[in-house]
């Protein structure tokens, strides 16, 4: 059975209701199977329905083989004991010995390889060991050294790719949502649940999930993620457009032409692939030391050499590396830290944003969406000129609708509830991101936005007692106001309730060392220091652009402090981009998760708890690795150059340490 078939039959198998695991034998052609005894009848009835074509459509998802099976590795390693024994006690020795050499060909070219570059390495160090032995004229010795060194790789690519497709299968579990178009209406949808040919729309700040082409309207669309071009393209009807890009400025309807699936596992890979660009700095410390400490090997095993005249035990200097072992252990400490924070929702880009959050000590958070409920309320509506309150909210909704902001579907959402309609009279509609949305009704020029928008910007009207009557009603509400040919008609007071244990979750980020909390908002005085009181917020600023957003941010790391910036919008991505690390806050805009280091798909703080905790241990694993490496290879050098042990016996052992210490870094780190 080939081995896509057999990934494809495991993850069939594996999401049947009732089924705890599963094992494929290919080889014997079955299958073993653990199950809720009472769901036996419907777990039989789902495998028989398992056939040809199901494995077949489930193939069509998969670009590369995501499941490395236990039982593989014990064939190869029966495979390898078994040629290797069988050789050595049957062969007579001009026979053994031509297997020998012809096995040092491959350690040797390898050798060469790295030669040539020129550098020395841990496969230089593998064939001068090797080629003592052939000095030497021991010819067992040779083979059985590279037996141990095969073994040892075989076990050491089987836990890196165990931890590989536990992160991979951790991130497919993290769901994409899709606008898709039905008729008249939108539907959102998981993007997994996309088929070729659905029609999708993507409009301004939204990612594309999905391969496909533009069937209507015209956008420019971020590449940078595909072809690491940061200025974005213009896409219009028949262009191709891809997933995981994003949609700066504009709307398309896209049909979808691949597979979802396949699309998302690629983007997936390609994150993988990238993320072992951005190590953590410990990480590339140790890979970096690992790489220096080669040629010290060889200059201890001359300096054996030279003073006890002996092949044996310079043989034991060159036998126990250090590269290895620094290098798995750290990358699977890392694989496995990046699959858990995907098991709790949390995507993480590369090591080095859980090290640049573990180390923050000032947390800088937006408001709206991030501290507070990410579904805003209307709480009331006054009005002024004459208008009534239906008139005013007809209106106001009438221009909110436009847009995917929480403020404007709190609007839209009030004038449904009232049963409120309206015909589109207006003109194209202009959003001044952070500052409100301009337009023309009737000939006549409509505004609704932020008091700085109408008031500052717009130069609008409104009596000085009256807006002193509405701004003692809104205390503590966000006031959002309208304007039709510079006079103020109405005021809509928002209200966002703080989320439930935000003010757990900052006491408990105080205690895991963060010395300074945050919270940036573009909402009045009143309602910032309502929020941030209930939150346990130290500090705040209100009224604040975007800009004033960077700028804080960029004085405070001016000041030296190490700052993480956690935000959900649009507005939010200068500053986001800005800090030492940024977190995106599921369900906020996806230009902020594009610029983001960490995006949470949980609109829960709790996540970023969990979130320090696990930045910490991972901190804490890998200086642990470090010592624990460094001090049981130099322990078996040490034992090795004196004669304690055999250059064969050194290897095993190190082989063993690094696989060991490597399973320990695969542990969970929150249980």
């Amino acid at each position: 059975m080939p081995e896509s078939d057999l990934d494809a039959l495991l993850k069939l198998s594996g999401e049947i209701d009732g089924v705890r695991k599963v094992r494929v034998y290919g080889r014997i052609g079955q299958m073993a199977l653990e199950y809720d005894e009472q769901r036996r009848a419907g777990v039989l009835d789902a495998l028989g329905a398992l056939d040809a074509q199901a494995i077949a459509d489930a193939k069509t998802g998969y670009v590369m083989q995501l499941e490395p099976r236990k039982h593989k590795l014990v064939m190869d390693l029966v495979t390898l004991i078994g040629a290797h024994y069988a050789r050595r006690w049957f062969l007579p020795t001009p026979l053994r010995a031509v297997f020998v050499v012809a096995g040092y060909m491959t350690f040797l070219r390898a050798a060469l390889r790295e030669l040539a570059q020129p550098r020395l390495t841990v496969p230089v160090l593998d064939a001068s060991a090797i080629g003592i032995s052939f000095v030497k004229r021991d010819v067992d010795t040779a083979g059985q050294t590279m037996f141990l060194l095969n073994v040892g790789e075989l076990l050491e690519d089987y836990t890196r790719a165990m931890s590989e497709n536990e992160l991979i299968n951790s991130l497919l579990d993290v769901p994409d949502k899709a606008q898709k178009v039905v008729g008249d209406t939108e539907v959102s949808v998981a993007a997994t649940e996309l088929e070729p040919g659905d029609l999708v729309a993507v409009r301004t700040g939204m990612s594309i999930c999905i391969d496909g082409v533009v069937e209507q309207g015209r956008a420019m669309v971020n590449q940078a993620t595909l072809t690491g071009e940061p200025l974005a393209v213009e896409r219009s009807a028949g262009d191709d457009v891809f997933a995981g890009t994003v949609v700066e400025d504009g709307s398309i309807l896209v049909r979808v032409r691949a597979n979802t699936a396949q699309t998302k596992l690629r983007s997936i890979v390609s994150l993988v692939q990238a993320a072992d660009s951005l190590k953590s700095e410990g990480q590339s410390h140790m890979e970096d030391l690992a790489n220096k400490i080669v040629p010290w090997n060889f200059l201890l095993a001359g300096l054996v050499a030279l003073t006890t005249r002996s092949l044996i035990k310079t043989s034991a200097a060159l036998m126990v590396d250090y590269s290895c072992a620094l290098k798995l252990t750290g990358s699977v400490a890392v694989m496995t830290a990046m699959s858990d924070a995907a098991k709790m929702g949390v995507m993480v880009k590369g090591a080095k944003y859980f090290e640049s959050f573990a180390k923050a000590d000032t947390i800088v958070f937006d408001k709206t969406g991030t501290l507070t409920e990410a579904q805003p309320r209307l709480a009331c509506v006054l009005t002024t000129d004459g208008w009534s309150e239906d008139e005013v909210l007809r209106l106001s909704a009438c221009l909110e609708e436009h847009f995917p902001h929480p403020v404007a579907r709190a609007v839209v959402n009030a004038a449904r509830e009232r049963g409120l309609e309206h015909r589109e009279r207006h003109a194209a509609v202009e959003y001044i991101v952070a500052h409100g949305i301009a337009s023309s009704i009737e000939g006549r020029r409509a505004i609704i936005g932020s008091a700085h928008f109408v008031f500052e910007d717009e130069g609008a009207r409104l009596e000085s007692d009256i807006k002193e009557r509405i701004e003692l009603q809104m205390q503590g509400l966000s006031p959002l106001y309208l304007a039709v040919d510079g006079t103020v008609v109405g005021v809509l007071g928002i209200e966002d309730p703080l989320k439930a244990g935000v003010r757990e979750a900052i006491a408990d980020l105080y205690a895991l060392g963060v010395k300074h909390v945050v919270m940036l908002t573009g909402d009045s005085e009143r309602t910032a220091e309502r929020i941030a009181r209930e939150a346990g917020v130290d500090e705040f600023k209100a009224e604040l652009l975007p800009e004033d957003k960077y700028a804080y941010v960029e004085r405070i790391k001016g000041e030296g402090r190490h700052v993480a910036m956690v935000g959900d919008g649009v507005n939010d991505s200068p500053a986001l981009g800005l800090a030492d690390v940024g977190l995106a806050m599921g369900g906020g805009s996806d230009i902020a998760k594009e610029v983001a280091d960490i995006i949470l798909t949980d609109t829960d703080l709790a996540a970023i708890v969990r979130l320090r905790r696990m930045s910490q241990g991972l901190i804490d694993r890998l200086t642990s690795s470090y010592s624990k490496v460094m001090l049981t290879n130099s322990a078996l050098l040490a034992l090795g150059i004196t004669g304690m042990i055999t250059p064969q016996t050194s290897s095993l052992l190190h082989n063993g340490s690094t696989i060991a210490y490597s399973l320990g870094n695969a542990k969970a780190y929150l249980r």
